[in-house]
């Protein structure tokens, strides 16, 4: 089956999956339906994030990426209707997100920059040597 995921400078080195930060865990969103996924990076975009692109990958080859990185991989399937705050998440980003305005130049430099801020329903992209590699098995997928 496939499902659209967001990506930030897709198929570049510096390629990075949208992500949020809930209760703790690092959630992906997997969404059956391209339009959802088209609003979705809409809304982001809409809060000064960098323009994600939509990508169509295999479910199953997302979910692997997911378990190896430590990442829960949350599939929203077509008509999905939230019933808490929590999935309130899944369709819309939380109006408080991570600073991404370095995150390539966070990349280069081997860590996050000191200046961002988050709670624990904040969006996160991030990179690191395991998530690199994990990154380049991803794009192998494309």
């Amino acid at each position: 089956m496939r499902v659209h995921v967001l990506l930030f400078d897709a198929g570049s080195d510096s390629e990075g999956i949208h992500s949020l930060e809930v209760a703790g865990r690092t959630v992906v969103l997997l969404f059956e339906n391209p339009d959802d996924a088209e609003r979705y990076a809409g809304l982001l975009e809409a809060q000064d994030f960098p323009a994600p692109t939509v990508e169509d990958l295999e479910r199953e080859d997302v979910e692997i990426f997911c378990r190896e990185a430590g990442y829960e991989a949350r599939f929203i399937e077509a008509g999905f209707v939230p019933s808490s705050d929590e999935e309130r998440l899944f369709m819309a980003p939380p109006e408080a997100n991570r600073d991404v305005a370095n995150w390539k130049e966070d990349e280069a430099s081997g860590g996050p920059s000191d200046t961002s801020s988050e709670s624990s329903d904040d969006a996160v992209v991030s990179s690191n040597p395991e998530l690199d590699d994990l990154r380049r098995r991803l794009e192998g997928l494309l």
